[in-house]
């Protein structure tokens, strides 16, 4: 029987710097959440009246697969839950690759080196969409990064490595077990 796998992402209401820092990101907010199913095959929207249902479909989960969810993603959704979320079994892409590099990598290096794609916004951009009210803009972009995790880590099961660009725009790979 196949592992049920949800990728996720999250963006948030507010940046670091409206919460007093990156020790408060719990205060952040959840503007829009985005999972994507093995189990249905579907995307999913969340938005900030519905953290518990993503919360609880994260839960269902064999495995949640993110990336920097442990440190951030997770961290939002405490300010909802007393739930320790880093206790669901949890691949988190950022963290596992900077274990092998000794340095982190970002999801655009790796989406741009491995699939010749780039992502379509920042945080940053993804917030000012919620103070505007777009949050359309802001459920795409999510989407849009959910699928690239997926596909990151699909050729990493596949292929046992992912490429990524480093600081002077260098082609490089790195192995993994995923």
């Amino acid at each position: 029987m196949a592992k049920h796998i949800v990728y996720f992402d999250l963006e948030t209401c507010k940046s670091a710097d409206e919460v007093g820092g990156w020790n408060h990101i719990s205060k952040m907010g959840m503007s829009i959440g985005v999972t994507f199913s093995t189990a249905n095959g579907e995307y999913k929207i969340y938005h900030e009246k519905t953290v518990n249902d993503l919360i609880r479909d994260l839960q269902r989960a064999d495995l949640v697969v993110g990336f920097n969810n442990l440190r951030f993603d997770y961290e939002v959704l405490h300010g909802y839950t007393s739930f320790d979320l880093t206790q669901l079994p949890t691949l988190d892409l950022m963290v596992d690759l900077q274990s092998r590099l000794n340095h982190r990598l970002s999801l655009d290096s790796i989406a741009t080196a491995t699939f010749g794609v780039e992502k379509t916004a920042e945080g940053l951009q993804a917030i000012r969409w919620f103070k505007d009210g777009r949050f359309l803009e802001i459920a795409e972009y999510c989407c849009y990064d959910v699928k690239l995790t997926k596909l990151v880590h699909e050729h990493g099961c596949r292929h046992r490595q992912i490429h990524y660009a480093n600081r002077f725009g260098k082609k490089m790979t790195v192995p993994v077990d995923w």
